[in-house]
């Protein structure tokens, strides 16, 4: 029998926005699609809490169901995703790095047949998204600041 292959990768990101500011956009799951445009859809099917399944679907692909396996309020949240005999997991960690910066990272891994080649396709867009979701966080604190 032999050992299951693994793949895993990171991308990180820094920004002025603020790491309460960060997790209320992943709490709005509804509002995803704002700034992951690897999103078509996506339905919650109950709180923003570890065990609460979801369906994305990405643009042109079929619908995947997920499940939160962890979530740390202003801290990380985890899914998991599995078809077949592949598993993707994939961790949104939060960091205060400072008064003003936060870092945040994403990282995959996935574990099975094809793992190394379905990961990198999957966070292919990572850096684009991440670049994305700082620039709206940071656009939504600095409007807090000046209301």
């Amino acid at each position: 029998m032999s050992a299951r292959a693994v793949w895993q990768t990171q991308f990180s990101v820094e920004t002025s926005a603020s790491v309460e500011m960060i997790w209320q956009m992943f709490r709005d799951v509804g509002t995803w699609q704002t700034w992951n445009s690897g999103i078509e859809s996506l339905e919650i099917e109950g709180p923003f809490a570890s065990g609460t399944w979801f369906s994305m679907k990405p643009p042109g692909q079929d619908t995947l169901r997920s499940c939160l396996i962890e979530v740390r309020e202003n801290d990380c949240f985890v899914d998991e995703t599995r078809v077949g005999e592949l598993t993707v997991r994939v961790a949104h960690r939060i960091q205060r790095l400072g008064p003003t910066s936060t870092r945040v990272t994403y990282s995959i891994e996935a574990e099975g047949p094809d793992a190394a080649e379905i990961g990198a396709a999957i966070s292919s867009d990572f850096p684009e998204v991440l670049a994305s979701l700082a620039a709206l966080a940071e656009q939504k604190c600095n409007a807090a600041e000046n209301a």
